[in-house]
């Protein structure tokens, strides 16, 4: 790349000038109205840091430990479908990124390369998990995944069916020839079908995926594999607390990137109920509309122990492959380490509730 980009913003419209109409919608869009969406972004900017002064922070550390795993900081990727839209090496360069920053990279189920290719490289790493209505291709998933090497399961709980996404509808959202659900299609015939007049996601949802998923099912899920379980897609403090009680060692306060339920309450906002619910008993973590280290600062004082960071890296991997997507997290991360010190932090143990109105 020629031109030097310096902030997480500036990369969405150079992604838009290289994906394809379908490929930026699909990505880009929320659910609806795009309440949501456009709340995630604006909830932070609700939020008032209140800086200490006077404090040493000549040496500053960011490194932290999520699941009994090291990081270099508390950014993780976010799960995220479809990442050969954006690049032909995808969730591989994705992963590569993530290697060389030294952070997670949560797999999406959809993704478009297998989970044992992305295992190959050797990074830190999730797989989130969508169950089907077939309980053997779910276990297959899961008994591949812990075999990959993977370090966590990250079930999402929020998609019984897929919120409407207009843009994908009116786009008939498919993928491209010679694309495929890499991590189904070793196992199984399943594709994203096209419909006339339909998103092929949408579609593909109502047909595979088990919206009768309850507390209970967390026991089987459970049994077939000795990974920690994170529950992704939680906004209550009662739902944090049950699924504390149901086993889960972590939790992903999330509004699915606002492409769900439209009107859901940003997830900065839903971050101190379920803080207060569970308090140390799970570790909490929070995605939805991160673009500034500013908004990880804040992330961190109100009680998340990491954010996850989602359509900022498609950008980056639409604009620079492996390498774009470094450049996002390292911005992150810089701004993050500028924030901390400004607010007189030098590591993570120092950002607290005060440093919040």
């Amino acid at each position: 790349m020629t031109v030097k980009l310096i902030n997480l913003f500036e990369y969405e419209p150079l992604a838009q000038a290289r994906l394809s109409p379908m490929a930026f919608d699909y990505y880009a869009s929320g659910a609806w109205d795009e309440v949501t969406l456009k709340d995630n972004r604006a909830a932070f900017n609700r939020y008032k840091l209140r800086p200490r002064m006077l404090v040493d922070v000549s040496h500053r550390d960011l490194s932290t430990t999520i699941l009994g795993q090291k990081l270099a900081m508390p950014i993780l990727i976010a799960p995220m479908a479809f990442q050969c839209l954006a690049h032909p090496e995808g969730e591989v360069a994705t992963a590569c990124a993530a290697r060389e920053l030294g952070t997670i990279m949560v797999l999406s189920t959809l993704a478009t390369k297998t989970l044992e290719t992305v295992a190959a490289v050797d990074s830190l790493r999730w797989f989130q998990l969508y169950v089907h209505r077939d309980r053997q291709l779910t276990k297959a998933l899961v008994e591949r995944a812990y075999k990959a090497g993977f370090q966590a399961l990250c079930l999402t709980v929020d998609a019984p069916v897929l919120g409407r996404r207009e843009k994908d509808r009116r786009n008939q959202f498919v993928l491209p020839p010679g694309m495929e659900l890499a991590n189904l299609a070793s196992i199984t015939d399943l594709e994203i079908p096209y419909h006339q007049g339909e998103s092929g996601l949408f579609s593909y949802f109502l047909e595979q995926l088990n919206p009768a998923l309850t507390w209970k099912d967390l026991e089987w899920l459970q049994s077939i594999s000795p990974l920690p379980l994170v529950l992704k897609g939680i906004l209550r403090g009662d739902d944090a607390l049950r699924a504390v009680e149901c086993g889960a060692k972590a939790i992903i306060v999330s509004n699915h990137g606002g492409r769900q339920l439209d009107g859901a309450i940003a997830s900065i906002d839903a971050l101190t109920d379920v803080v207060a619910a569970v308090g140390d008993k799970a570790e909490i973590l929070l995605d939805g509309g991160i673009r500034r280290g500013t908004d990880v600062l804040k992330a961190l004082a109100l009680g998340a122990k990491a954010v996850l960071l989602g359509r900022p890296v498609l950008w980056g991997l639409a604009v620079d492959g492996q390498l774009g997507v470094q450049k996002v997290l390292e911005l992150l991360r810089d701004e993050l380490d500028l924030a901390m010190a400004l607010s007189g932090c030098a590591t993570l143990k120092d950002v607290d509730p005060s440093m919040v109105m």
